[in-house]
């Protein structure tokens, strides 16, 4: 049997000790059988487990393998394209559910973490920074949205209150909100399984689904063995490949790239980021970036469309930090990693139901940190019986790429190519 492990990156080698996981032999059967084992399925086993189903998780590789291992740590609110794009798009009853739960992800991880006592150097503090008085403009208009949906943890910084926060002159202002905060990914991951495994839920790794019966009561195959259950959550984002033709025919599997830097000492760190708070820029293709919790500098960017792999992720992004950090000239980096996230054309999640018993989340669009952790407990009351919040996710539209799977790559590619000229010249 293939064994997958993970991909090098500073998370792999800072992770917490983990219990090695069998692979499924033979056959089983349970309640729900949910198809991936990163934040999606995670929270939604978490959930069913805490209402009293019986779940199997079945992960190809290991526990947070994709996207939720390789993140940047930030736990951001609401969602890549923001509460007034479903309000243009939905109904004000859609647009009312959606956005109350625009700020519940980071409430519920804190809770797991509170709870189950998980490990993952949480801490509180996000700022959206802004090069210019038009990206000011829309964070202003950001802060007027969010307090209309009941939001009030956000605080305006001008140039001089940006400045207390990041050392980095090459912003005009920005916008902190207090319950962001940011995170060890991985580390939460692998908290979130063991408390899976201590309320009884089974996770098995190196076990890829290789098909789907559907049907009254479907059946998960796997390489040598297969679960029978009630319901089947799908949750392998872009990791899931063609096992369900219909969810990859309408998303598209892009990486994105981080480094990490040798540990700084403390007097430098400390200069970087004073109140040690996440931040990322507001162009269309930003930058992010975070201490961790040895001090390292962890800094994200940049997209491929179509999720190829770059040869020398550290020329691609170390660039961008020279560029916000000219003081880490002399700071090597120790770790450069990349991991794909799936993307949407509306860049809202595609949610829903294929038949009566087999549920989907997807296309968190690089935003999924806290979206996949409230998409854990929709999925989970929907299976309960109470599916009013599911399906106001479920009624967005689903769109096709142009282009089909051929030119889906390129033509993003052209249109991210114009929103980033726009950055740059200020429009």
């Amino acid at each position: 049997m293939s064994h997958t492990p993970y991909p090098a990156s500073y998370y792999a080698a800072s992770a917490n000790p983990a219990p090695a996981r069998d692979h499924l032999s033979g056959d089983t059967e349970t309640d729900v059988c949910i198809i991936g084992a990163g934040y999606t399925g995670l929270s939604t086993a978490l959930f069913l487990l805490e209402y009293g189903f019986r779940v199997v998780v079945l992960e190809a590789a290991k526990v947070g393998f994709g996207a939720s291992g390789r993140n940047g740590g930030q736990i951001v609110n609401s969602y890549s394209r923001d509460i007034d794009t479903v309000e243009r798009s939905s109904d004000s009853e859609t647009a009312r559910l959606i956005g109350a739960m625009a700020f519940e992800g980071g409430r519920i991880i804190r809770e797991r973490v509170a709870r189950y006592g998980i490990n993952c150097d949480l801490k509180s503090g996000g700022v959206f920074a802004a090069f210019n008085a038009k990206q000011m403009h829309h964070l202003e208009s950001q802060k007027a949205l969010w307090e209309r949906y009941g939001y009030d943890q956000l605080e305006m910084l001008d140039q001089g209150g940006i400045r207390n926060v990041v050392a980095c002159e090459r912003y005009t202002g920005g916008m902190l909100d207090h319950g962001g905060g940011h995170i060890h990914p991985l580390n939460l991951a692998l908290g979130e399984a063991a408390a899976v495994e201590s309320l009884g839920g089974v996770i098995y790794e190196q076990t890829p689904a290789v098909r789907i019966d559907r049907g009254s009561r479907p059946r998960v195959h796997t390489q040598h063995g297969q679960v029978s259950a009630k319901f089947v959550v799908v949750a392998g984002n872009a990791y899931l490949g063609a096992l369900v033709p219909e969810l990859a025919a309408k998303s598209m599997p892009c990486g994105t790239q981080v480094i990490a830097t040798e540990p700084l000492d403390a007097e430098l760190a400390a200069a970087l980021l004073p109140q040690d708070y996440c931040v990322e820029d507001c162009n269309y293709l930003l930058d992010y970036f975070r201490l961790s919790a040895d001090k390292r500098l962890i800094y994200g960017g940049g997209v491929v469309y179509g999720a190829r792999d770059p040869s020398d992720i550290d020329s691609i992004v170390r660039p961008k930090m020279l560029k916000t950090f000219p003081q880490l000239r002399d700071v090597k980096t120790e770790f450069a990693w990349t991991g794909n996230f799936l993307m949407t054309l509306s860049r809202l999640p595609q949610v829903g139901r294929l038949g009566d018993n087999i549920y989907y989340s997807q296309g968190c669009s690089g935003h999924g940190v806290t979206y996949t952790h409230v998409a854990g407990k929709v999925i989970a009351e929907a299976l309960r019986g109470q599916a009013e919040r599911f399906d106001a996710f479920a009624s967005l539209p689903h769109y096709p790429f142009p282009g089909g799977q051929t030119f889906s790559a390129p033509l993003s590619a052209l249109g991210a190519l114009y929103y980033s000229l726009r950055d740059r010249l200020g429009f």
